[in-house]
């Protein structure tokens, strides 16, 4: 029995056709290397040193290496933000805020020897955002316009592999918690005269992970000693829901008695 020849042209196309099978495998095992890698990272990423009247306010209580978070508007949440991480020796990067105050920073335990202020970046903001992350633990940025879907997504994989967080003053789509200021209420002014002492606000916070829905929390922004803490219920309004339940049960006695 003849075996039929194969052609050379056949033959290289077999080959061809193998190899090109080779690379699509090669390719599929990098991206799936790549793919698990990124999982790792995000579920191994650590909470950062953070205040604790903050705990409410945060998915998992806490900042996370790798994690942006986006504040509507507030400076002083934002320094609020950065506090525990720089009070534990972190250093932290503000970009893009020319108002931002060295002397409110330092009243509310920002260490400004391990803080890097850029003012004004003008369009270089992305640039300058990105060279902060590789280095430093924090960054805050506020962009002048909207970035691009392929900056954020690069900004992200950055802050991933760095293990950095970011705090982006505006909106940022791949935000883990959204925060701002809903209220406001300072204490300290009499009937025309005295000295603020303190900011009680409202924080709404809202996210993709952590967060069923909406969360809202009291907090003094700062309090009277320049501390951020948990806003307690007043004692007035306390003791006028004690004494409801309470009028509320000595009813509910009397008509049980009354039956």
């Amino acid at each position: 029995m003849s075996i039929p020849a194969v052609s050379p042209s056949l033959a290289a196309g077999a080959d061809e056709h193998g190899a090109d099978q080779q690379t699509a495998h090669s390719r599929v095992a990098q991206l799936q290397q790549r793919i698990q890698g990124m999982q790792a990272t995000k579920l191994s990423t650590k909470a950062l040193p953070t205040l604790p009247a903050l705990a409410d306010v945060l998915p998992g209580g806490a900042l996370r290496e790798g994690a942006a978070y986006s504040v509507d508007g507030s400076t002083t949440l934002v320094m609020a933000l950065l506090a525990g991480p720089s009070q534990s020796g972190a250093w932290c990067g503000v970009v893009g805020l020319p108002h931002f105050g060295a002397e409110a920073a330092t009243r509310f335990g920002i260490d400004l020897e391990r803080l890097v202020l850029v003012p004004s970046p003008g369009e270089q903001w992305l640039t300058v955002t990105a060279a902060l992350v590789d280095v430093l633990t924090v960054v805050v940025t506020r962009p002048p316009q909207k970035a691009s879907d392929a900056d954020v997504a690069r900004l992200g994989a950055r802050l991933r592999q760095r293990g950095c967080a970011l705090i982006v003053v505006g909106e940022w789509p791949q935000s883990e918690a959204q925060l701002r200021v809903t209220s406001s209420r300072w204490s300290g002014v009499g009937r025309g005269h005295g000295l603020l002492t303190g900011r009680e606000v409202t924080v709404s916070s809202s996210g993709r992970t952590g967060f069923a829905r909406a969360n809202s929390t009291r907090l003094w922004l700062p309090d009277g000693e320049q501390q951020f803490k948990p806003a307690k219920p007043q004692l007035g309004a306390v003791s006028a829901l004690a004494r409801a339940g309470n009028a509320a049960a000595r009813n509910g006695l009397t008509h049980a008695v009354a039956g």
